[in-house]
């Protein structure tokens, strides 16, 4: 029987629950069980859970479908348990160090206990201080275990259930389980607390609680605060049931009125008539369970009791201030430049949205390209019905496609188009000074997979940090977002850690990968020749990514040297970061520059082969099942500047060379088409290429524009099922 059990409900926290997992793992003291609670053996945490579960066989993942809320994964978990006593870990939680060491040693030193509650950091998501709040509460405390008569404010409602360890046998006995509904640490707690009769405190904090930038789901507005009161009237029915002294019922009753009073005062939780029936009930319960000889806390708690006694709803709204003017918490409204403008685009905020119009922009305006434009095709195939208008900047209108209705960014027409769309679509973000409006939908599709940190994951990289600018003016515009596109799992764990918000994921592909799927022979052919690759050459592209410890566009190769050491037949196709796609630069015969070429895909579908560094186009072009070749001449260097999320060099989608020679000799010899690359190449397709099957455009205008439901979109075929655009080198075809 191990010491511990640790429980990890995993429930929309993917992104960070290797952080979780790891902070058990990394323990001095190992003997424990860890129980991962996925929501489904196909749910994104359950891949994660599944793979420690391999490297570690005290990893023991079970599931619970999140229909059975966070009391349900902990009572799956609590049935799993084989452990002495058991801890409860959120999934974005961390366990601090040396816990399960001071944990064991307090026990030791107390004997067996029921349960023993330990201190927890609240620590804010980003900056500022940490709080430890049951510190004041468990320093009162006996120092060694004691009946819960001993310490009647001990009570257990005002610590959750993540900071305290239990015995296993004690729970069992008394059939203690998490009861079901939110706030189901109040009622757990209560009843344990009930039936407990040693408990013991360890002043030492045991979990690092992060504080969600989102906020608790509990502190949202809705009914489900009535549930509060369900888990309060639980507790205090099984209170009345066993005759308490009076210091101990007093002390529990005063606790969890405490918690009833803060959300009936609360200016968020409650609203209008929900706050005056919530306040109707709470009264009758209170008057109904109220102990006799009961004494009312001093102060404003004091009055706060009275008047929930005496049923007085407007004293009570009179106290808590609740006829403010709304107008003083109103946030100011961002303004685009220039004083005309502002007050034109402030006119059109006034006006309705008009529910039919869509807008869309790519790269903050470099022109009609990558998922928006693919987003933008399709729904003038399946939403007809929707006008849409694509964004570019004033030196790329003369580039949109024909027939693509398109306003130039800064122009009146921009800003009424921006102020009254209903659908707002962008693969990086659009202007700061825009203002998401009520009943608007934006829909923020990415623009690659991330290898390197993104988002706030940047803020511990000087370089790139100082570039990107304020992280609050970033988070400022995710909040903005409804969807976030994902192509694979992996980016979805990444966005969640790099832009915290409350945005739904759409695991549905990138839309400007479906070409890949969809393009015949003819279109390879047709593409090579606008490129101007000769007939019966390789063509090779070569995608170098941004330096930010550089300044300005540097190949990083001599390609010219490159294609006379690999032989006469080869081209290399050079295509630049889209940072530099505006300047000429000089080319060869065998050179060609496709920087300013509007498609990267078309680019991808013409070359046979791909040379890149660390750029995310390796994700895309993986879709194509040709030859990758990673050149790595300054991965130290890059790693140390920027920050990435995986190893690339444990698990490339290829052949990896260090130096110019090594990369030609790949080339020369055939190795970057052998049997050991495909191999490579697989591997980084089923982990990378997991969405995109050639319907993800399809996906996102059926759930977004026309407001399908989630089941009813057409679901992700198989890896081995899609057939991708054929290459025109025999050597890659075959």
């Amino acid at each position: 029987m191990p010491r511990f059990s640790i429980i990890v409900p995993s429930h929309g926290v993917a992104g960070r629950l290797p952080l979780a997992l790891d902070s058990v793992l990394a323990q001095s003291f190992g003997d424990f069980e860890l129980i991962p609670v996925c929501d489904a053996p196909d749910a994104p945490a359950s891949s994660v859970a599944a793979g420690y579960a391999e490297r570690d066989s005290r990893v023991t993942p079970v599931h619970s479908p999140p229909s059975a809320g966070l009391a349900g994964a902990r009572n799956t978990g609590l049935r799993a348990a084989t452990g002495a006593y058991l801890l409860f870990l959120d999934g974005d939680d961390t366990l601090a160090p040396g816990a399960l060491t001071a944990l064991d040693a307090r026990l030791a030193a107390t004997g067996e206990v029921d349960v023993l509650y330990a201190e927890h950091e609240r620590t804010p998501w980003w900056e500022g201080e940490s709080a430890n709040p049951a510190a004041p509460l468990l320093a009162r405390a006996p120092m060694g275990a004691f009946a819960p008569a001993e310490a009647p404010r001990v009570t257990g409602v005002q610590l959750p259930a993540w900071s305290a360890a239990y015995r296993r046998s004690f729970l069992t006995e008394h059939e203690l389980a998490f009861p079901d509904g939110h706030f189901t640490d109040v009622g757990f707690g209560g009843l344990v607390t009930l039936r407990a009769e040693r408990i013991a405190v360890l002043r030492q904090v045991v979990v690092r609680h992060l504080l969600r930038r989102q906020g608790s789901r509990l502190n949202l507005p809705g009914a489900h605060h009535f549930e509060l009161l369900d888990q309060t009237e639980l507790v205090l029915t099984a209170a009345a049931g066993l005759s308490l002294p009076a210091a101990r019922s007093d002390a529990l009753f005063e606790e969890l009125f405490a918690a009833v009073l803060k959300t009936a005062a609360h200016p968020a939780r409650l609203t209008g008539s929900v706050r005056r029936a919530f306040f109707r009930r709470a009264g009758a319960l209170y008057r109904r369970h109220r102990p006799a000889g009961f004494r009312r806390p001093g102060g404003k708690p004091g009055v706060q009791h009275r008047l929930l006694a005496a049923g007085a709803y407007t004293a009570f709204s009179a106290l808590r201030g609740a006829h403010q003017k709304a107008s003083a918490a109103a946030q100011r409204v961002p303004r685009p430049r220039g004083l005309r403008t502002r007050l034109y685009y402030r006119r059109q905020l006034h006006r309705r949205i008009d529910p039919h119009l869509a807008v869309f922009c790519a790269y903050w305006g470099r022109g009609y390209a990558c998922n928006p434009a693919a987003i933008h095709a399709k729904a003038a195939e399946l939403a007809p019905h929707i006008r849409s208008v694509f964004l570019v900047e004033p030196d790329q209108a003369h580039a949109v496609p024909e027939g693509v209705e398109h306003a130039v960014i800064g122009s009146r027409r921009y800003w009424q188009v921006l102020a009254r769309a209903k659908y707002l679509v962008n693969n990086a973000n659009f202007a700061e000074g825009v203002v998401k409006r009520e009943g608007s939908v934006h829909v923020q599709t990415q623009h690659g997979t991330p290898l390197k940190k993104m988002g706030v994951d940047q803020s511990t990289y000087p370089v790139v940090a100082a570039a990107t600018g304020s992280f609050t003016k970033l988070l400022g515009r995710v909040d903005r977002w409804d969807h976030n596109l994902s192509s694979n799992t992996h980016s979805t764990h990444m966005w969640e850690r790099a832009f915290p918000g409350s945005y739904e994921h759409l695991e549905y592909g990138y839309p400007r990968n479906d070409v890949f799927y969809t393009a015949t022979a003819d279109d390879v052919a047709r593409v090579r020749r606008e490129l101007g690759v000769p007939e019966g050459s390789t063509a090779v592209l070569y995608a170098p990514t941004h330096r930010d410890y550089r300044t300005g566009f540097d190949t990083g190769l001599d390609l010219e040297a490159f294609c006379e050491d690999v032989g006469e037949d080869v081209v290399v196709l050079l295509r630049a970061h889209y940072f530099y796609d505006r300047g000429a630069r000089e080319r060869s015969g065998r050179i060609i520059d496709v920087t300013g070429h509007r498609s990267s895909e078309d680019v991808c579908l013409a070359a046979d082969a791909l040379i890149t560094d660390y750029s995310s186009i390796m994700f895309d072009y993986a879709n194509l099942d040709r030859p990758i070749v990673v050149y790595a001449d300054d991965w130290d260097v890059y790693t140390e500047t920027r920050g990435v999320y995986f190893d690339l060099m444990a698990a490339p989608p290829g052949p990896v060379a260090r130096t110019p020679e090594e990369l030609a000799r790949v080339f020369r010899d055939g190795s970057y088409a052998s049997a050991g690359s495909r191999e490579l190449r697989a591997a980084f397709r089923a982990r990378f290429c997991q969405f995109d099957d050639g319907r993800a455009a399809e996906r996102v205008v059926r759930r977004v524009l026309l407001g399908e439901p989630p089941e009813a979109i057409p679901p992700v075929r198989p890896l081995a099922e899609r057939v991708p655009a054929p290459a025109a080198s025999p050597l890659v075809r075959s």
